[in-house]
């Protein structure tokens, strides 16, 4: 079986490698040549662990391949996947579908045979439906099924949630579209790994829900952490203590300057809105995106406080400035509201971080970079631990 992954970004590249893993012949298209040639050269344009590894084993394998020719990969596959980038509309909240649909009417120019069009970026509920027709007004007579696959990638353990995930969610509307994708996975079901046969509406649902119920947990563990504040108990412990609770579990309990990344600000606000167009309001969502701007704003007001209440002249050291550990990802990142702020107030900032710092050279200015924790901690008024 040959597939085609459209999109070379974090999600199309960690599956396109983690297919070829599997065995199959990739081919990952990408409409920047600088990014296919760096590929092809074996330049990893991302920062996660283990995705060198697997891209170079298997280019050498030959069972990945890079283009840009998108005609000709789709033609020879029998599954497509679309995974490219859904961000939030400029001044507005709802997703971006704009990539996913131009994909979608070149995939239905180039198609060739039977083919299964499979929708791994995370789109709102009802995407899977518009796609099918987009391709049936291009070409009427197309042999084609159209499903969905949402992906569960965390940065930092990406290639590890493909090959070892918690589950599989396929949204499918027949028996024909079932077929190849149960194949694709079978690597995975030998494993055990549970594998879920649902519709395409309740795929695309599936995936907001699981991240918005992950960004609640986050918004309550710190809003908890500043009622500890106010009584002088141990947020620790008392995450430990409700942790143990198997109803609970300990995930998603660790407090923290809130959440950022590449996902979950953005499809919490596409779930409010997608609630808000079928007039069922999700108000806890909502309070809980308006309370995770709320703590980052909060945070150099502590720092301010903590430092005798004047930011001026004093040197802050910032370590970590992606959103989280691990990655070179800066979206959204609290660092992005805390940095200005600081400096702003008068303060020097020094920082550090051991994977985000080219990019954090092109959003900041007049920052220290510095070459390790202990050089930006040196003389510091305060040490402002932002990544764990």
């Amino acid at each position: 079986m040959k597939l085609a992954v459209i999109g070379a970004g974090y999600v199309g590249l960690v599956s396109a490698a983690c297919f070829a893993e599997f065995g199959f012949s990739v081919t990952c298209i990408d409409k920047e040549v600088d990014k296919i040639t760096a590929l092809e050269a074996g330049k990893i344009p991302i920062y996660e662990p283990g995705l060198d590894q697997i891209v170079h084993s298997n280019l050498e394998a030959g069972r990945l391949t890079f283009s840009v020719d998108l005609p000709s990969a789709v033609a020879d596959s029998d599954v497509v996947f679309i995974a490219v980038g859904t961000p939030t509309r400029r001044g507005e909240d709802a997703a971006d579908l704009s990539y996913v649909f131009g994909a979608g009417a070149e995939i239905a120019d180039a198609m060739q045979g039977f083919t299964v069009v499979v929708t791994k970026s995370t789109v709102p509920v009802g995407t899977a439906a518009k796609l099918k027709d987009l391709i049936l007004k291009t070409r009427p007579n197309a042999d084609f099924e159209v499903a969905s696959n949402p992906e569960f990638l965390r940065e930092g353990s990406a290639v590890e949630d493909f090959l070892r995930p918690d589950r599989i969610v396929l949204g499918v509307s027949s028996k024909r579209a079932e077929a190849p994708l149960r194949q694709l996975y079978r690597p995975l079901t030998q494993m055990d790994v549970p594998i879920v046969f649902t519709s395409c509406q309740a795929a695309e649902v599936i995936k907001y829900a699981a991240n918005t119920y992950l960004a609640t947990r986050i918004g309550f563990v710190n809003q908890l952490a500043d009622l500890c504040e106010k009584v002088d108990a141990d947020i620790t412990h008392v995450t430990r203590g409700m942790g143990l609770d198997k109803r609970i579990g300990q995930h998603y309990l660790q407090p923290g300057p809130g959440f950022g990344g590449s996902c979950f600000p953005k499809d919490t606000r596409a779930l409010m809105v997608t609630a808000r167009e079928h007039k069922a309001p999700f108000t806890v969502v909502e309070e809980v995106i308006e309370a995770n701007e709320r703590r980052k704003r909060s945070l150099t007001e502590r720092v301010t406080n903590a430092v005798g209440g004047s930011l001026q002249g004093k040197r802050i050291a910032v370590l970590g400035i992606a959103f989280k550990a691990d990655t070179d990802d800066i979206r959204d990142a609290a660092s992005l509201v805390m940095i200005p702020e600081l400096q702003a107030g008068g303060a020097v900032v020094a920082a550090y971080d051991p994977a985000a710092m080219d990019n954090g050279r092109t959003h900041f200015e007049d920052v220290q970079w510095c070459a390790d924790a202990y050089s930006a901690a040196m003389d510091a008024a305060a040490v402002v631990i932002l990544t764990e």
